[in-house]
Parts: structure tokens; sequence; C-alpha cells
């Protein structure tokens, strides 16, 4: 059966032709070491990550979510035990500041890398990296001083300590794994391997790191309005 390709349409580009059985042959055969598009390339690679990069903040919104709602109806199950108003560490505050100066390096890293300042966004996550690991360390601190009250060892004030713990944890785990990626975007950044057009992976670095802002700052409030605030 002969193959008739169809005029192209306005706005349509002209390798279309050169994807149909007829045209592909010849050029293949022709110009044997010329990539001929094949219409799978054309699919936005990127546009797949995005929805995976979509469906995994989706996923770590509801887990988070339904932590928080239940640490609330524990938290308001102890609400007469005395032990249970422990003070929380004044280093949850300094956590908070880190958290949104990396919010802030890493929105100016997503404008600078749409004018192919490379250098500047690899310097800038780099910085956000520093911060992270010192939210890290204030974290550490605080659920260390929290561990080693006298609260901890008697009374149902345990539990509810225990759960904060437990929280800030999984969100320091979360944080952890955030310092990695954006090692990884930086030194890609450095290899040129993004830049105004293909800058998905540093949209989604700061996308991941305003998830967890946003995150800590409701377990924060959720803690201080539980527990005997900061001290």
């Amino acid at each position: 059966m002969r193959h008739f390709c169809a005029p192209n349409q306005v706005g349509e580009s002209s390798l279309e032709c050169a994807t149909c059985p007829p045209f592909r042959f010849v050029l293949e055969f022709s110009m044997p070491n010329t990539a001929i598009p094949h219409p799978t390339d054309r699919l936005p690679t990127d546009r797949r990550y995005q929805q995976g990069g979509w469906l995994f903040i989706g996923s770590l919104l509801v887990f988070f979510i339904t932590s928080i709602i239940l640490y609330g109806f524990y938290a308001y199950s102890r609400r007469d035990d005395p032990l249970s108003n422990v003070p929380i560490p004044m280093t949850f505050l300094a956590s908070t500041v880190c958290l949104l100066g990396i919010s802030g390096l890493l929105h100016l890293a997503t404008a600078s890398i749409r004018r192919e300042k490379r250098l500047l966004t690899s310097g800038l996550m780099g910085l956000s990296a520093v911060l992270a690991i010192l939210f890290t360390g204030f974290q550490i601190h605080s659920m260390y001083t929290m561990l080693s009250g006298p609260v901890v060892q008697q009374g149902n004030g345990k539990g509810l300590v225990g759960m904060v713990i437990v929280l800030a944890f999984l969100h320091a785990l979360h944080v952890a794994g955030g310092i990695i990626s954006l090692g990884i975007v930086a030194v890609r950044l450095l290899q040129g391997r993004y830049d105004h057009e293909r800058h998905w992976p540093v949209d989604f670095a700061a996308l991941y790191w305003h998830f967890l802002d946003i995150v800590w700052l409701c377990m924060l409030a959720v803690f201080w309005t539980t527990t005997g605030g900061f001290k």
C-alpha cells in the first residue's frame, strides 16, 4: 500500500514528513550518520518528570497532614495532664529561620537559572545546602534537649514529648533527602545540564523545600499550641 504524507498544517514542523516510513527510509539510507526524529522522541520529557514530582509532593502532603492530625488528637486527649505542658526548646525557632532562608535562596536560584547564570544558581543551591545542614544541627540539638529533660522519664507527658520528637525526626529525614538532592542538582548545573529552557530539577528542588517549609511551620504551630510553649 502506498503511503501519502498529508501536507503540513499551519504551525506543524517540516520534520513531520521525515517520520513517514518512505521518507524516513530514504533519509536514513542517504544520511546514515544523521539522527532522524521519531514521533515518540518529541514527547516532553520534562512534563513526565513534572507529573512524577507533583505525585511525590502529593503523597508527602497526605503523609504529613495525617501525622499532624493524629498528633493533634493525641495531644487533645492529654490536655488535662499537667505533665503535657512541657516547653519546647527555642532552637526550634532558630531552625525555622534557617528553613525560611533556604526557601528564599532557592527562589532566587529559580530566577537565576532562567537567565543562564549557572554558576550563581549553583552557588545559591550550595549555600542552601549549608543552611539545611545547620537546620539539621538545630533539630538534633532540640530533640536531644527534649529527650534529656525530666518529663521524658515520668508520667503521661512522656508520650506527648515522644510524639513531638517523632514528628520532628520524620521531617528531618526528608530534610536530609533534600540536602542530597541539592548537591546533585548543583553538580549537574556546573556540568551545564540545565539552562533557561530545561530547569525543572531546579524548580522542583525549590518546590520541595517550600513544601518542607510549610510543613514545618504547621508542625511548629501545633507544637506551640499543644505544649508549654517555647523556653
